[in-house]
């Protein structure tokens, strides 16, 4: 099974499938602003949505620690224009 952890100290979330690591989304943290750099999943894994999974966990400890998300990866960019047309 996927899980998904949040590692606040080395600013990313992480997909772990049986504790090895399968895919992470990496940001950086401003004032008030993280901004995710890159988010990346394993080949073997890739179109299950863990990508997604990995930007919604980054999203919603944002939000957890009042600070702004914006995106410098392309994918996530993508992911936060979906859910502002939502």
């Amino acid at each position: 099974m996927i899980e998904i952890i949040f590692n606040k100290s080395e600013n990313r979330s992480i997909a772990y499938d049986n504790n090895i690591e399968i895919g992470e989304c990496v940001f950086v943290e401003t004032k008030d602003c993280w901004n995710i750099v890159h988010t990346e999943v394993d080949k073997l894994y890739q179109g299950q949505g863990i990508a997604l999974k990995l930007v919604q966990n980054i999203i919603q400890n944002a939000k957890k620690f009042d600070k702004r998300i914006i995106a410098e990866c392309s994918y996530a960019r993508k992911v936060l224009e979906q859910k502002k047309s939502i």
